[in-house]
């Protein structure tokens, strides 16, 4: 059997004009398409800042401190048997109370499972390398931010400090998270439950984290004067994680000092602005800055997720396709934006009120 070969004529130079441009259009063309069609470059700073924060850390030695020691502590707080224990708890709490009925095994529990996996191989130690390398680079910039220590400030009281100012950079990042367009496009993940649980803290995408660095400042600060133990870290997250449990239970009137998992599935429910209900244990922020909204019988049961589902997610047709749909999530940060993203805020609900 003999080919066929099918011979395309070379452009001469002493071809007419007309038959030039017969060839030119005949040919293949190569098409250009623009880099924001085929990615999110302003995404790429949060990777291109958590690799300078961790290069610098490596370089300094991450400021004396003892990398191996300072992960395993981080894992004692995250994923220790005490944090695991308050974990289970809620577990059992969703069943006893559930705010809404769900299987005992639900794709987005599942699915959580995945990312809490992922949470304790590799956004630990890139968390604690983080930490250590932005300690280090403010200590050299601003040595001045550490406080000496005095006798005026007893450490029970330093520790106070740090817990309350801790939350309020906790509040104020999330709140940026809503706002900014970039740090949305790693925050969304998280509002992408549909099953809400307790293992639904540990839904984030690792890179948000460079972002919560802002929650360091006030441990430097008081570093002299106290430092928050293993047992507080602890306990601020578990309640953290309480907070997002499937489990119809409000504080009562500690509800207005404390996060209740009924004031937080507010910031979860798919309809409405989500930049409300931000406090991750104080919701004394959300307060002062009039976006707490309280929870009512409709609210308690609300639905969650983001509406339109803009990213991929487990439920989505009758198989979940766990191990695609997270590497589908965690790579759609630097895809590139469809759109105009609306994210409604509380304030145009209260400019629409005021209008109407």
């Amino acid at each position: 059997m003999t080919s066929t070969q099918i011979e395309v004529p070379a452009i001469r130079r002493d071809w007419p004009t007309e038959e030039v441009t017969a060839a030119r259009l005949a040919a293949p063309t190569r098409v250009h398409r623009p880099l924001s069609t085929v990615l999110y470059p302003l995404a790429l700073a949060v990777p291109a800042l958590a690799a300078v924060l961790i290069g610098v850390g490596w370089w300094t030695g991450w400021g004396g401190y003892s990398f191996s020691a300072s992960l395993v502590g981080l894992r004692l707080v995250e994923i220790g048997p005490l944090a695991l224990a308050l974990i289970g708890a809620s577990l059992i709490a969703e069943r006893i109370r559930p705010a809404q009925r769900r299987p005992l095994i639900a794709r987005g529990h599942r699915h959580d499972v995945l990312f809490l996996v992922l949470n304790g191989a590799v956004l630990l130690p890139v968390m604690t390398a983080l930490s250590l390398s932005f300690t280090e680079i403010l200590q050299r910039a601003l040595p001045w931010i550490v406080l000496p220590k005095t006798a005026l400030l007893p450490r029970w009281t330093a520790v106070a400090l740090i817990f309350v100012a801790m939350d309020f950079c906790n509040w104020l990042v999330h709140l940026a998270n809503h706002r900014v367009q970039m740090l949305w496009r790693f925050h969304e993940l998280h509002h992408s439950e549909e099953d809400m649980n307790v293992l639904t803290v540990f839904r984030t995408h690792p890179l948000i984290h460079v972002s919560y660095l802002l929650a360091v400042v006030p441990g430097i600060v008081l570093l002299a004067n106290g430092a928050l133990s293993t047992l507080a870290l602890v306990l601020y997250g578990g309640m953290v994680a309480f907070a997002h449990s499937n489990t119809n239970l409000g504080f009562g009137p500690l509800g207005r000092v404390f996060v209740s998992p009924n004031f937080h599935r507010i910031h979860h429910r798919i309809d409405g602005a989500q930049d409300v209900n931000l406090g991750f244990v104080l919701s004394i922020w959300d307060q002062l800055s009039r976006r707490a909204v309280w929870p009512t019988a409709d609210t308690i049961r609300a639905d969650t997720g983001l509406p339109g589902r803009p990213l991929r997610v487990e439920n989505e047709g009758p198989r979940a396709h766990h191990l695609a749909v997270l590497a589908t999530q965690l790579v759609a940060p630097f895809r590139p934006v469809g759109g105009p993203s609306e994210l409604p805020s509380i304030r145009d609900t209260e400019l629409q009120e005021r209008v109407h």
